[in-house]
This record gives structure tokens, sequence and C-alpha cells, in this order.
């Protein structure tokens, strides 16, 4: 049996969820319950937050909380987004409140250090806390932060750094080998440019005192801090009990799993695709086998932003659109590789026309045909579907297996274009009041019927909720369909 672990980025807890987040974590739920239907698929999907940041200090400073609370708090509310978002996560680690963590953290530091890969030294640069990143001054846009495009801050301390420059040729390797894939291919090319660009030893350490002794301590150097970065990547292993040596998750879902895929946002490439493999080479532990990335939603061209810029809650989203609404919205709308903008307006729209005026209007149509002209009962129920419907699960299955949620969703909506244009066709309502056409209208509804089944099967990945309920509507019992009922409304903009 295959298995596959599949992770997303856990975010910084400054503030509350932003939609941003909730795309990406419905994009990795996607893929986990996609890969779950299948015949071998053995999944585990890990989620979590970033607790030991500076930047969560500093927010928790701004309000006058104690920062372990302020963290607490708000890490709760990432946690929350897991029922409104219909996630399944099978595990969601806490940095600062898991005791797996720290433990593997530091015997990730120490595998490291054993290879003689970090070193201390002085050092003065431009860091900047959003990102927790130094920058060289050719990298600042205007002074600032090119990711952010807030100032930068000028730091000059000693830290431990990392030997990243001994890794550039082995990371050129795997990149451009696809030993470790980089989708889709535009960040592939962008990352390969960075590492060719060349690569600097990084710090991997940071002050305790300027990091207000929040974060987890360097083995062995209690001046010091982990850097946070370090720190973060580490929970993907960090939640397999690494910190264990003898830990039977560790060996079964890292080191044995057949895909260890990391979903994330554009901005956090570099971490994931040259600083994580780099630091597990150090340390003789096997490399994630594909780095997933996907590129921001926006708000009138605006970066979505727990701290500046545009906010939009996705847990009220969901309760007052609807789950299914917003998480179509995801697979339909959002672009592989450009920045997708989002409006409330689009997502009622899709969901109306797709939705409410697509998928549930048809069901609705077979069911009331079948209970108008045959009380419910159900005719050959051996017929087969319509030929777009035959293999409809294995296309949808495929596509969300690389991470393609629009061709997905294509596959689908083509699918019940079909049976409408079928239904359109051959006028079932009609043949129904011929009694010498009986036998035809058995077959026609009987095949229609089945096509709409498929139908409701291939969406239960991207949409579970909608699934479960369109599987209810055309489920036999005793020979008969249960009677016609509304599967999704039309929404109105701001209504429940």
């Amino acid at each position: 049996m295959t298995s596959t672990y599949v992770t997303v980025a856990i975010p910084y807890v400054n503030a509350e969820p932003h939609l941003g987040y909730a795309y990406e974590v419905v994009l990795a739920d996607i893929h986990a319950r996609g890969r779950r239907e299948t015949a071998s698929g053995c999944v585990r999907l890990l989620g979590g937050t970033d607790d030991y940041s500076l930047k969560n200090v500093l927010a928790a400073e701004a309000v006058g909380a104690p920062i372990q609370v302020f963290v607490n708090e708000n890490a709760a509310r990432f946690a929350a987004l897991g029922e409104p978002l219909e996630l399944s996560f099978d595990d969601f680690i806490r940095t600062s409140a898991d005791p797996r963590h720290i433990p593997a953290v530091q015997r990730l530091w120490r595998a490291v250090d054993a290879s003689g890969d970090l070193y201390r030294r002085t050092y003065e640069a431009d860091y900047c806390v959003g990102c927790e990143q130094f920058y060289s001054q050719g990298d600042l846009v205007e002074g600032c932060c090119p990711e952010h495009r807030t100032p930068t801050e000028r730091v000059a301390e000693e830290n431990w750094f990392f030997r990243l420059s001994c890794y550039q040729e082995l990371l050129d390797e795997l990149i451009s080998s696809g030993a470790l894939i980089v989708h889709p291919e535009p960040f592939r090319n962008e990352i390969l440019a960075f590492v060719r660009a060349g690569l600097e030893d990084i710090s991997v350490s940071r002050s305790a005192a300027r990091a207000r002794g929040w974060g987890v301590p360097v083995p062995g150097d209690p001046e010091q801090v982990v850097y946070v970065w370090f720190d973060a990547l580490a929970n993907y292993i960090s939640a397999l009990e690494y910190g264990k040596p003898a830990s039977g998750q560790y060996r079964r879902w890292w080191v044995e799993s057949d895909e260890r895929i990391h979903v994330i946002g554009k901005g956090i490439l570099r971490f994931h695709a040259v600083f994580w493999p780099a630091f597990l080479t150090s340390a003789a532990e096997p490399l994630p086998t594909r780095i997933q990335v996907h590129p921001y939603l926006t708000v009138d061209g605006a970066k979505l932003s727990k701290s500046a810029g545009a906010k939009l809650d996705p847990a009220k989203l969901a309760t007052t659109y609807g789950s299914d609404a917003l998480r179509w919205w995801f697979a339909r709308d959002v672009h592989p590789t450009i920045d997708t903008d989002f409006t409330l307006e689009r997502l009622v729209q899709r969901a109306n026309e797709d939705l409410a005026g697509g998928i549930g209007n048809l069901v609705n149509r077979i069911v009331t045909l079948l209970h108008r002209f045959r009380d419910g009962a159900v005719p050959s129920p051996d017929e087969a579907p319509l030929p777009v419907a035959a293999r409809l699960c294995e296309r949808v299955l495929d596509a969300i297996a690389e991470f393609d949620l629009r061709l997905a969703a294509q596959h689908v909506i083509h699918a019940v274009a079909e049976l409408n244009r079928d239904l359109e066709a051959t006028e079932p309502w009609k043949v129904g009041h011929h009694p010498h056409r009986t036998g035809e209208f058995d077959r026609l509804l009987a095949r229609h019927l089945r096509t709409a089944q498929e139908i409701a099967k291939a969406l239960a990945p991207v949409l579970p909720e909608l699934s479960r309920r369109l599987c209810d509507q055309l489920e036999i019992y005793d020979g008969k369909l249960p009677a016609a009922s509304p599967i999704f409304a039309r929404i109105e903009l701001g209504a429940t």
C-alpha cells in the first residue's frame, strides 16, 4: 500500500487567520481526500501553528498580553477552522504547546551540528520581522522588505550560522533533476534561479535577549534560541515524534512514506525548497519529495495579510455562505500560478451558477421526474451512465493528485452540462406521458440517475458536504428515491 504525507505551512499566530491561509489548507485537504479515495491510498494530513516567532512576541506586546496567552488564543482560531472549512486533518501541531516539538528541533540541531555545518560568527544585516528573514541591500526595494514593503531593521549580533553555501550544487541537482519536485514549473524556475545566483551561509539562531526568551533554546547555548525557520520547518517531523529516535511514526510517515508533500505559498518557497532540504541532508534524513506552491489571493489587488492590508475572515465567510460555496470557489477559480482576486460577488455568482443552477437544479429535475411518473421507483437500476460519467471519478482524482483543482472542477461541470444536454434532447417529461413508451422512459431516467450518482461521488474530495447531500438524495431505499429536497439554494450577498 502506498502512503502519502501531506503538510501545510504552519502560520504565525500574530493575528486571526485570513482567506489566503484558508485556501492553502483547503487545497491540501482536497488533495488528501482525493488520495484517500484511491484503492491503495494511505494518507496523513498535518496542520499546525508557528508559535515561536518574534512577530508573535511584538503583536502580544502591542496589546499588552502575555505571549503564551496571546499565542494560545490566536492558535485556537486557526485550529477552529477545521469545522467550518470541512478540513480532514489527521494531526495538528502547535510548536509552543506540543511536547513532541522541542525534543525534535533539538535532535535535528544536534544532528546538523555533528555534521560540522554549524559555526558561530558576528554579523550585521537588514532584518524583516514579518518574514523573520535577513536581506542583503540588493534584495531590498527602496530600502524595504520585498515581500511586505515595510522598512527593515538593522541588526548586529553574534549567532550560529549554517553552511548553506556548501549545498548549492546538491540543491541545483535535486531540483533540476526532479528528485525534489517543485511545482508548478514557474516556481521551480524561480527557485533554481535563486540557487544558481549563489547561496550564502545563513544565521540559524537569534539572541535570547532579542527574542524576549521566546523560542526553542539552542542545545548547549542558553543565550541563543533556534531561528524560527529552523524551528518551524521541523514541525513536519516533530509531529511524527522525530524527537524519539525509535519513533515508529517517523519511520512510517517520513522515512518509508512514498510521498512527502509540502503545500506552501510562494512567499516561503526558499525556506522549503532550499533551507529545509539542506538541513535534512546535513542531518542525514530523507528529503521531501514534492514542494507544491500556490500563488496569493488578493482583494482589490492587495495581498491578504494577518497584520496589514486586506483581511477576510474565512470562518465567517464559510458560516455566511457555506463551506460548499467557499471550497468550490477555491477549486474552480483560483489560478495555479497567478495571484487571484477575491470578491464576494464572484463567490456568490460561482456558487449560484454551478451549484444551485447547475448541479442542484439538475438533480432536482431527475428526482422530480421519477416521483411524478414512477412515484419515486427506480427502473432498470443497472442501466449504464452517459459516457462522460463512465470514468468521471477517476479523471477527477487524477487531476486532484496533481493539485489541478480547476481541471477537477471542469470535469464535473462538463459532466453536468452533458447530462443537461441529454435531458433536453430526450425530453423524458414528454416521454413519461405515453403509456406505450414506458420502457424508453425507464431507460432514460435510469441513465440520467446513474450519471447524476457518478457526479455526486466525483464531488466528494472537493465538496464533501454537498456530495453527501447529493448521495443521500440519489440513494435508492427499498427501490425508491427520497422525495426531492433543495440540494443547494441560491445565495445572496450578505445573506445566510
